[in-house]
């Protein structure tokens, strides 16, 4: 008993020192849990909540035709929105960083979705370039020959063919808060940050829409 009350001093420093070598095994854990943590998405997060005042800028624009659009609160970073692009090959809204993009989710089984889709199609053979994009991502489960046909015989040319049968894309902004049924629209931003959202059908070959698009680059509208 003697002996053990003698090295109770040694003993404390034994247990401190393993309990701070369990902490910095931990720290070191959390830290290192990928090349780069987490510091990627918390500054893409915190960059896309910086953007409250472009959302604010935005407001007077939503009104008329799409007067449904949403000014998103706060704004979110799309960037790791998935789907497939027009080769076939996996890609994120990342991708497409640069432009300004109206990504919308629509099915040959939503009938609202096939009523706008010829606006679309309008809104993007008149304002698409190299800074705006109008991006119909097409959800339909199972092949492509569906989709494919509808646009065909609706004469929908000039959008490019973004997909997603898994339905995944729909869900993932279930989840956030953002996507209630078909058609869903999203507004956003040459960083890859939500300005806007919408549930529902729009006119987009409308003057209300294109000025919409144009606030959203940064451009005078009218």
């Amino acid at each position: 008993m003697a002996d053990i009350m003698r090295n109770l001093p040694a003993l404390r420093l034994v247990a401190v020192a393993a309990a701070a070598g369990i902490v910095a095994g931990v720290t070191s854990l959390y830290v290192m849990g990928g090349p780069d943590g987490n510091t990627g998405e918390t500054a893409q997060a915190g960059a896309c909540a910086a953007k409250a005042e472009k959302v604010a800028a935005l407001e007077p624009a939503i009104s008329g035709e799409v007067a449904a659009m949403l000014p998103a609160d706060p704004p979110q970073s799309m960037s790791d929105l998935a789907f497939n692009g027009p080769d076939g090959e996996a890609m994120t809204v990342a991708d497409l960083s640069g432009k300004t993009l109206l990504v919308n989710l629509w099915a040959t089984w939503c009938t609202p979705c096939r009523e706008e889709m010829p606006a679309l199609d309008a809104l993007q053979r008149e304002n698409g370039s190299d800074k705006f994009e109008v991006v119909a991502v097409n959800i339909d489960r199972g092949s492509d020959e569906k989709p494919k046909a509808f646009l065909e015989e609706t004469g929908v040319d000039s959008l490019a063919y973004y997909r997603d049968n898994s339905m995944d894309v729909f869900n993932t902004l279930k989840t956030r808060g953002l996507a209630l049924g078909l058609p869903v629209t999203l507004l956003v931003d040459e960083d890859g940050c939500l300005l806007a959202h919408m549930n529902g059908p729009a006119d987009w070959a409308s003057a209300d829409a294109v000025t919409l698009v144009q606030a959203a680059m940064g451009e005078g509208g009218g």
